[in-house]
């Protein structure tokens, strides 16, 4: 398991695109960190902001579905 994961990295262990990534971190949900010019998220951050995210709740439209509408 890697100490920290670059956005892209993150996006695709966390199952989340960009702007999801980027709009935690903006909100402070997700921590980030810098090394030089690149952005990186520690494992220890990104495994507890998706074990956060809300749940999923039987036949109630989640906010991608409502969204669409």
């Amino acid at each position: 398991m890697p100490l920290a994961w670059t956005i892209e990295e993150a996006c695709v262990e966390a199952c989340a695109g960009r702007s999801t990534i980027y709009d935690a971190i903006k909100n402070r949900e997700l921590r980030a960190v810098k090394r030089g010019r690149r952005t990186l998220i520690l494992d220890e951050d990104l495994r507890p902001w998706v074990k956060n995210l809300p749940p999923l709740e039987p036949g109630k439209p989640n906010q991608d579905e409502r969204s669409a509408a």
